[in-house]
């Protein structure tokens, strides 16, 4: 839940996109997850919305990684954070590579490979 005393939320700017920022970020199996829901989403979603199998604490750690990696962008509304997919700025800063994310996610997305 999104408190109105939180510290504000950064988001880098196109131009401060790190590959291997990025790519660490999404190398954890709870937030390539995340990534996957929000790519099957043409809304934001609300952090509730996740079913993930962790602790309340340790999502939201997950999604401000994502976050400060700038795979992601949230906003509060209300007392509801909400989360997308920075898919358009990916594609600008890293031509074709959120798709090769998304197509090498798969198998994990439907259960037939584990993560290591």
């Amino acid at each position: 839940m999104a408190s109105r005393t939180s510290n504000p939320l950064t988001h880098p700017d196109l131009n401060e996109l790190d590959l291997f920022r990025l790519m660490a970020a999404v190398t954890d199996p709870v937030r390539l997850g995340i990534v996957i829901k929000l790519a099957g989403s043409s809304e934001d979603i609300p952090c509730t919305d996740f079913a993930l199998p962790v602790t309340k604490s340790a999502g939201t750690r997950h999604f401000r990684v994502l976050r400060e990696a700038g795979v992601i962008h949230q906003h509060d509304v209300g007392v509801r954070r909400m989360s997308r997919l920075r898919s358009d700025d990916l594609e600008v800063r890293f031509p074709g590579l959120l798709k090769l994310i998304l197509q090498e996610a798969a198998p994990f997305k439907h259960g037939d490979r584990q993560a290591s």
